[in-house]
């Protein structure tokens, strides 16, 4: 079995590999493929993204996005990732963030990382579908990248710092129409958020 041709001319349609998708093509024991793929690893042709899926190194312009709905299907693109491409922070996260309804979890490769933090099947919406090269990934709007960031934190028990974001790009309408579906001190936090940015722009224009 030639593994480095089989990855190279998969990496030509795809940018991940599943160890029991390429069992069944190849007619092999799951157990078989994935130590066929682990040794082309040690190749440096694709790397090991959780125990079942690979990522194809060779692959063009794979970013690790059309990895968020093959990793967990129920989730979105989020929090401080979407914060910081929309200009509503400066803090430029190290791992792809993310919101989903199934289990928290922590998908790491020598490339890039995927983070999950799990939110309620209710607060499951706000978000569109972007293609990439090899599929598609949904990504959250601005406003409900805020407030699940908001959200979320205070579900770790913390007080998300608002005090360096910068709101101005950002759909007030929509924002507060949006944290009608969330819990009042979120809708209480989005509030005070709006009302501090808004006097500290009319202080800077005297």
């Amino acid at each position: 079995m030639d593994w480095a041709k089989f990855v190279t001319e998969k990496s030509r349609r795809a940018a991940v590999l599943r160890v029991d998708e390429v069992a069944k093509e190849l007619g092999l024991h799951v157990e078989v493929a994935r130590q066929g793929l682990v040794r082309q690893e040690e190749r440096g042709l694709v790397e090991h993204l959780g125990k079942t899926i690979f990522l194809i190194r060779t692959s063009r312009d794979t970013s690790g996005r059309e990895l968020i709905n093959e990793l967990r299907p129920d989730s979105y693109l989020s929090l401080e990732t979407v914060l910081r491409e929309s200009g509503i922070s400066t803090q430029s996260p190290k791992y792809l963030t993310c919101a989903t309804t199934g289990r928290a979890a922590e998908f790491r490769s020598k490339s890039f990382a995927v983070i999950y933090q799990h939110i309620s099947p209710k607060l499951f919406w706000g978000f569109q579908e972007k293609r990439t090269l090899y599929g598609s990934y949904k990504v959250a709007e601005p406003e409900k990248a805020l407030l699940d960031w908001i959200y979320l934190a205070r579900q770790r028990g913390l007080l998300a710092a608002t005090d360096e974001l910068d709101v101005s790009g950002i759909d007030r309408g929509k924002l507060l129409d949006y944290a009608t579906k969330y819990p009042k001190p979120v809708r209480q936090q989005i509030t005070e958020l709006l009302a501090e940015f808004a006097a500290g722009q009319a202080g800077s224009s005297t």
